[in-house]
């Protein structure tokens, strides 16, 4: 009996002693992947295969399989949209064309109000087709391309880099418009003057003269 005793005394001890390894192992595969905040909660619906994926949904929009691809879709158009309106803005700027907050209101060769009806038409049916094809596909394409690839660039890596700067230029363009807004100036005009002024033309100058700045305009 003592024997018996002694023999479970000792394999107790050495159960306790074993190293708990698969804890170890849930720890190492956390901090492998990059998360939009070190050491957070990933949520469970985000297991890093989507692109651009560094678990990041607070509000838990993507808990629902079918909506969270029609989200990664929007993000991606809305990305699209953003990296072409910055490159416009900019391009503009540098053309010396009139600010881009103020082209709409140019009087061009084809008025306003034939212009409305094309841009229905033909925004409509390319939004129409890509829908068709991304429900059917669930891919982007392009009309009857899916996916639009012309330039063979379609890749998991090239996936990751559009996401990226698609969500750089969402948030450069919001900048663009709040810049406008609160300073009646463009990218590269706010830039100069702050670059030339640090001192002077900052947000906190800005910031105590929107009254003037608005009644100005």
């Amino acid at each position: 009996a003592k024997m018996a005793a002694a023999m479970s005394m000792r394999s107790m001890k050495l159960s306790a002693a074993k190293p708990a390894a698969p804890r170890a192992s849930v720890r190492v595969a956390a901090s492998s992947r990059p998360l939009w905040l070190p050491d957070s909660t990933v949520p469970k619906h985000l297991d890093g295969s989507l692109p651009g994926d560094y678990g990041f949904d607070p509000l838990g929009l993507g808990q629902n399989p079918d909506r969270l691809k029609w989200y990664v879709e929007a993000e991606k158009t809305n990305g699209r949209w953003a990296m072409m309106a910055v490159a416009g803005i900019l391009g503009t700027e540098l053309l010396g064309l009139p600010e881009w907050y103020v082209a709409g209101a140019q009087d061009y060769d084809l008025p306003v109000i034939a212009q409305v009806p094309m841009l229905f038409l033909i925004m409509g049916f390319l939004e129409t087709k890509r829908y068709q094809g991304f429900k059917e596909t669930g891919t982007s394409g392009f009309i009857n391309s899916f996916p639009f690839d012309p330039a063979g660039m379609n890749s998991s890596d090239m996936a990751v880099k559009e996401v990226k700067n698609g969500r750089l230029a969402m948030v450069a363009f919001v900048g663009f418009a709040v810049q406008a807004l609160a300073t009646r100036t463009t990218p590269l005009e706010g830039l100069t003057a702050h670059v030339s002024d640090p001192l002077g033309k900052n947000i906190t100058y800005y910031l105590t003269h929107i009254p003037e700045t608005l009644a100005s305009a």
